[in-house]
């Protein structure tokens, strides 16, 4: 899914005047962030048999409580935790981060293994469009996928029922149900 402008950065008409005011949508979003920031770092700091403290902090960040057998180990983190949405079963391990403002759906029996990222937003390529919006896609995680410790997922990724992402995995593209990935993906694709 290719990335699509999600949100302007600045205001259009401060811009004409020559002023760089932040849009209305953008201050939106950075109070979300500031409120999802402040839940994050109270849960990672809870004793980690406090279920009944990590629940209420979970209600909050996610605004409706967890879903039945979903298991989140803290350290976790997330900038919006409005637009994460995971199913029954989901297991998420230690120290993962999921950057949701674009959203992230996670199937029912998904398991994430420790300090694995989730990234939904980005900004522009062209240096002269870099600060005035923020780009983004969703990723979709179908039923039953593994994915490995330190993998990357890139906005708009989808994984299929199924499959696995080796640990350092960085995912770019769709991925196939019942299939495997692994391996870094960097390569220059153009310059400037």
């Amino acid at each position: 899914m290719p990335l699509k402008p999600l949100m302007r950065i600045h205001d259009p008409e401060s811009l004409a005047r020559g002023e760089r005011e932040f849009s209305a949508e953008f201050r939106a979003m950075s109070q979300r962030v500031l409120r999802a920031t402040e839940l994050t770092s109270r849960l990672n700091v809870l004793p980690f048999e406090d279920e009944a403290g990590k629940a209420a902090l979970f209600e909050q960040l996610f605004g409706q409580p967890l879903p039945k057998r979903v298991t989140i180990y803290p350290p976790f983190y997330t900038d919006h935790g409005l637009r994460l949405e995971l199913a029954e079963r989901v297991f998420i391990n230690q120290g993962c981060t999921f950057l949701d403002y674009a959203g992230i759906r996670l199937g029912a029996g998904v398991m994430v293994g420790p300090k694995a990222t989730f990234i939904t937003m980005s900004h522009p390529v062209d240096p002269g469009e870099r600060r005035l919006y923020l780009t983004g896609a969703p990723i979709e995680v179908e039923e039953n996928v593994w994915i490995g410790a330190g993998a990357t997922l890139l906005p708009g990724v989808r994984i299929g029922r199924d499959a696995v992402i080796a640990a350092g995995a960085v995912v770019a593209d769709d991925v196939p149900a019942a299939s495997l990935v692994a391996g870094p993906k960097a390569a220059v694709l153009r310059q400037w």
